[in-house]
């Protein structure tokens, strides 16, 4: 059942009782070398590292082609969505900016990736909007260090 704009402004508000926590954990998503090329397309960004297989392979330093580390980073909105958005049926999200955003480790081509959310502010903005602030720590399965970690700002409407 759809809920209302009232209890989708309750739930919202009541975000403020879990800053500091973390939201929960994204699903993992494969990052191939498919999903690589059409991220170059998209963004005219044709590394070799990231779209030539075999010179990655031989003179890179990762064994390999690698993600770009924009890709990792686009990941926030459909993860965020999966996590917070979605259950709380908000009227409308909007992305709002980044903070601290810090590349730590490459994502090689095979390699799945999730997003742990930490929940860090709430704030009121009136009129049914709240901005939200979370901290995205993009991991990568079997290993130490994340993609990623970034803080995202999004401007929520019950």
């Amino acid at each position: 059942m759809q809920q209302t704009n009232s209890s989708s402004a309750k739930l919202i508000a009541d975000l403020n009782l879990r800053v500091g926590e973390e939201l929960g954990k994204s699903n993992w998503t494969s990052i191939e070398q498919g999903r690589i090329d059409d991220f170059a397309k998209a963004t005219d960004d044709h590394q070799w590292i990231h779209v030539d297989p075999q010179r990655a392979a031989s003179e890179g330093p990762f064994g390999g082609t690698i993600g770009h580390g924009f890709l990792s980073l686009s990941l926030l909105a459909p993860t965020l969505f999966e996590v917070l958005i979605d259950p709380l049926q908000v009227k409308q999200a909007v992305n709002y900016g980044l903070d601290k955003v810090r590349f730590i480790a490459p994502v090689r081509a095979g390699k799945r990736v999730r997003n742990c959310i930490r929940l860090l502010a709430v704030e009121d903005k009136g009129r049914g909007r709240w901005l939200v602030t979370t901290e995205n720590t993009i991991e990568i399965e079997g290993e130490d260090k994340p993609a990623l970690i970034a803080q995202n700002l999004v401007l929520l409407s019950a």
